[in-house]
């Protein structure tokens, strides 16, 4: 029996959605606010401020596709529910980026892991970044609310093989372990989150809170880039849009244009500050587009002689943050430890190797096991993130220098990574590199890493988890936004997505984002309706 799509039945009730594509040229909306982006921040914010009884309309650039598109096909939904057909990469292609671009934007393939913005973290951004209200006994209601509303709660079926090597070989070392919260009801455990899940149990903004806005009489428009802000005498007056081809690849459909008390930018990393700097926004201390940072992720790749199958089952249930705040909060680059899914197009292009070789590899992808360590940037001086900047043509790029801290933090996460899985019972194990090759003990590997080349492109580096960019503080000398998200220079617009983080999160961003941004968002409602109502 097929699953009910939740979303095509609010459609068939007249939930006002359109395609960008195909509405008239000049085509005018208007309404209280104006939410560009409908991913973990704009859809938490769009369902807060429907609620308060605001008008909204929604701008997506990504397609609208429902569970009823979602067919578990690795090459389908790369291609339509990513930004950049799945291939965006930092400037100098160091750093592959999978960034959602769909209605529910990341939330819609993410992999469903959901913490806590680390203590450590939030005292470091009030104590370095002038960040206020925003600390973790503040922020505890609202961790309390979205977990609720979403479902988040520690996996409770045994993990999957390829997350139960990283439990085991924390506990032969006596490493920190613990269950990944997941937002998650009713899951299948198919293990194929990141093409979308067919069966509405991820508990993605698609699902819980875009519907909830839509019922509230909010209007959705997909398929449209915002191309510019609209600004006079310090506020913005309006959003130009214009609606995608076909292929999602270009800007050439019909312009639009969308007016409002209140802007709301929620394109995340990379496109919020992206469209800020179309606009020629004011920067008077040139903030806007720095600090953007990436979790940047190493792997190693084991091999055992029991099958692992690890592309079936919750993609992410264990974690280790052993090796997160050892070096202290602001030294050495610290690193979560986790697994990722291992469908075979991409594991192809994280396992490397060419002809025979590659062949091999993925020959033995049913016995493999990847491993791999998201490295907390951004606390150390010499980890400054990367800077959005824009191509010819307008479209966002980030700049991310590679630089000896980095490497620094790589050889070590290798180093972890091949220690765990050689306690864990693999027969080989291989780092990310280039110049990699399978080492049959420890030893050997731990010599091997100590030989790597630590380069651009030599190091297999990737990133899931986009921050930064419009970073939050109350001095505006260092920060694009207040701590309640409100622009320094423009009364009327906010950010309300992971692009207000002054650093990377250290954990997988999306309860941070939904937390931080259902806070913000009240307090928005709240005086937008004292401004309207005294």
């Amino acid at each position: 029996m097929p699953v009910p799509d939740p979303f095509l039945q609010g459609l068939a009730r007249g939930w006002r959605v359109l395609d960008a594509s195909r509405l008239d040229e000049g085509q005018v909306f208007e309404a209280d606010v104006i939410i560009v982006g409908t991913g973990a921040g704009g859809g938490t914010s769009a369902e807060i401020l429907t609620q308060a009884g605001l008008s909204v309309v929604l701008v997506e650039e990504g397609s609208l596709k429902t569970s009823s598109d979602f067919e578990n096909d690795e090459a389908k939904a790369y291609a339509e529910l990513y930004q950049e057909g799945a291939a965006r990469m930092t400037a100098d292609g160091g750093i592959s980026i999978l960034q959602g671009r769909t209605v529910g934007g990341s939330t819609t393939v993410n992999w469903t892991s959901s913490f806590r913005t680390p203590t450590p973290t939030l005292k470091h951004w009030a104590a370095a970044h002038a960040v206020t209200g925003l600390d973790a006994e503040s922020l505890a209601p609202w961790f309390e609310r979205m977990e609720a509303r979403l479902g988040i709660a520690p996996w409770a079926v045994p993990p999957n093989p390829n997350n139960d090597v990283l439990r085991a070989g924390c506990e032969a070392l006596g490493w920190h372990w613990s269950t990944i919260p997941r937002n998650v009801r009713g899951c299948w455990n198919l293990g194929y989150c990141g093409t979308g899940c067919p069966t509405n149990a991820k508990q993605s903004m698609l699902l819980t809170t875009l519907p909830v806005a839509l019922e509230a009489g909010a209007t959705l428009i997909h398929g449209a880039r915002a191309e510019r802000l609209v600004i006079e005498d310090g506020r913005v007056v309006g959003v130009e849009c214009r609606g995608m081809n076909a292929t999602l690849s270009r800007a050439d459909g019909p312009r639009l244009q969308i007016r409002g008390r209140h802007v709301v930018l929620a394109g995340g990393g990379i496109n919020t500050p992206g469209l800020l700097l179309r606009s020629k926004a004011p920067d008077p201390f040139e903030r806007l587009g720095k600090r953007t940072f990436l979790h940047p992720v190493a792997l190693t790749v084991a091999q055992f002689d029991q099958r692992i199958d690890g592309y079936y089952g919750a993609p992410q249930s264990v974690h280790s943050d052993h090796f997160q705040w050892r070096e202290g909060v602001t030294g050495p680059l610290g690193f979560k430890l986790e697994v990722p899914p291992m469908q075979p197009s991409i594991m192809a292009a994280l396992f490397g190797g060419h002809g025979v070789e590659g062949l091999a590899r993925m020959g033995r992808l049913s016995h493999s096991s990847v491993a791999i360590a998201l490295m907390r940037d951004g606390f150390h001086p010499e980890s400054q993130g990367g800077q959005v900047l824009l191509r010819g043509d307008g479209t966002p790029l980030l700049d991310y220098p590679l630089n000896d801290h980095l490497w620094d933090g790589v050889k070590r996460a290798y180093l972890a990574m091949g220690e765990l899985q050689f306690a864990a019972g693999a027969e080989t194990v291989m780092p990310g590199h280039s110049h990699a090759r399978l080492s049959r003990d420890w030893p050997d590997f731990r010599a091997q890493v100590g030989r790597l080349s630590y380069a651009l492109h030599d190091v297999r580096l990737a990133s899931a988890h986009v921050m930064g960019g419009c970073t939050m503080g109350d001095d505006p000398r260092h920060a694009v936004v207040d701590s309640r998200g409100r622009h320094h220079q423009l009364e009327n617009l906010s950010v309300l997505d992971g692009s207000l983080f002054p650093t990377s999160i250290g954990a997988n961003p999306q309860l941070s984002i939904y937390a931080i941004v259902a806070c913000l968002a009240s307090r928005l409602a709240e005086e937008m309706n004292s401004q309207r109502h005294p």
